[in-house]
């Protein structure tokens, strides 16, 4: 199969381990090959990442050779046409030599000087030949017969893999085929929430997250099985719910640096992009609880700073906490209040007519509001967030194209103001949009758009 080899940046930690570098020596010796350059690539998550290449020396023979030292995990041999071949890195110094030919890759290497290389390709070859045998029963057998024939075949590699895994309990092929297995069935005594949560705190109870090597293998093995967890399990779950359960998960892979870095970076840049408002408060509890305390140290003081000082911003901001007042001149230079705004609730936005995503979306969410005001008693503090002279008239011309001219909407030159809202309402994007409860000035909603504005105006 050909495989498209990504050639990527590495954000969280560079290539090179914190123990002595020993450096690395593959030599593969492919008999017939005409290739006349190789790759040695390795996985990464849901990347695939070139470590180094080699040229023919125009009798088969390729040296990969360098002095960084090389992290556990899976790695692969590839001409990046129709050839590929993995091999492991684990507990063993990689100055390895392999040998096959050009007929087969796979099933025709030898190693020597690994012996966790030898123990995969033995098993590989243990179960080609059932692969072939069900591969030739597609043609020779009615769908009904095959779709049994290839469920028994199953059943004897499922086997053999379990043989493996007590034969060889500490081999890294052991430990990933140990990684995809389900988690734990739940007793039978428990039922609804309690047998999901129970599922849910064993779902990992197979996979060495504590071991570096996890996160450098096929996405099927480590990625798929984090994000399915995240974005399937998951879903729908209450900040109060998920924090304890992403704590647990980040947690247990303190001892291996790169899958705990990769896990903290990869799930608060989730949380920091999630178009979900109350996973906001998410967001804030991985800044507080990783970066605040010192436990992220793969990115820079300054990056890290940035993190904290967001998240605090944030906390500020979240559903249910008291929104920062607010006084800004209208049209006519009359002063206006946020929290001291006319009806019970209060739309608050912040908008640019320069802004393309504004342009679309404000009209959609004022068609909104001119319908729903009245019923509901609402107000709108309309903020212009580029205040700059030439966008005044831009603004105006807006307003009166559109024809947003009710007397509940109140739009605002976010020019003179009480307070930096730019700083207090971390306004880097636009447009941003809340509701408020007049009564308790807290908010109730965020991250609105005229669809979702809609839905909460039917609830309340």
């Amino acid at each position: 199969m050909k495989r498209k080899v990504l050639i990527l940046l590495t954000l969280l930690v560079p290539l090179v381990a914190t123990a002595k570098p020993t450096g690395y020596k593959f030599t593969l010796q492919i008999d017939g090959c005409t290739d006349t350059m190789l790759l040695v690539c390795y996985y990464h998550a849901q990347t695939e990442r070139i470590l180094d290449t080699a040229y023919n020396n125009g009798h088969g023979k390729f040296v990969f050779e360098g002095s960084r030292d090389l992290f556990p995990g899976l790695y692969y041999f590839t001409n990046q046409k129709d050839r590929t071949v993995d091999f492991i890195v684990y507990h063993e110094k990689p100055f390895f030599k392999f040998h096959t030919d050009q007929r087969d890759w796979k099933r025709n290497m030898t190693v020597n000087g690994s012996r966790e290389n030898t123990l995969l390709f033995n098993f590989d070859r243990s179960t080609d030949h059932i692969y072939d045998a069900i591969r030739s029963a597609r043609d020779e057998m009615d769908s009904a017969s095959f779709l049994e024939y290839r469920r028994q075949q199953f059943l004897k590699i499922d086997t053999l893999r379990l043989d493996f895994i007590k034969k060889h309990p500490g081999a890294m092929l052991a430990k990933m085929m140990q990684a995809t297995k389900d988690p734990v069935a739940p007793p039978d005594s428990l039922a609804g929430n309690d047998r999901y949560f129970f599922i849910m705190h064993h779902y990992f109870d197979n996979m060495p997250l504590d071991d570096d090597f996890i996160i450098r293998t096929p996405r099927m093995v480590f990625y798929n099985r984090v994000n399915d967890y995240v974005d399937k399990y998951m879903r729908g779950l209450p900040p109060e719910l998920m924090m304890p359960l992403l704590d647990t998960l980040i947690d247990r892979s303190e001892p291996a640096p790169e899958v705990f870095n990769w896990l903290v970076l990869t799930l608060t840049e989730k949380y920091l992009q999630s178009n979900i408002m109350v996973y906001d408060e998410v967001y804030v509890h991985l800044v507080q609880r990783y970066f605040a305390t010192g436990k992220v140290t793969f990115l820079s003081p300054t990056t890290i700073d940035e993190q904290v000082e967001r998240a605090t911003k944030w906390e500020r901001l979240l559903v249910g906490r008291e929104a920062p007042e607010l006084i800004l001149f209208d049209t006519t230079r009359r002063v206006w209040s946020l929290h001291h705004m006319p009806g019970r609730y209060t739309l608050l936005l912040f908008w640019s007519p320069t802004c393309g995503h504004c342009r679309t979306i404000i009209p959609a969410v004022y068609e909104v509001f001119d319908r729903v005001a009245d019923s509901l008693d609402l107000s709108a503090f309309a903020v212009l967030s580029e205040p700059e002279e030439h966008t005044i008239e831009k603004w105006k011309g807006f307003l009166a194209e559109h024809h947003m001219t009710n007397p509940r909407w109140v739009n605002l030159n976010g020019g003179e103001a009480n307070i930096d809202w730019r700083e207090v309402y971390d306004i880097q994007t636009t447009p941003q949009i809340y509701l408020i409860d007049n009564k308790t000035k807290k908010f109730l909603a965020k991250k609105l758009d005229a669809t979702l504005f809609e839905t909460i105006c039917k609830q309340l």
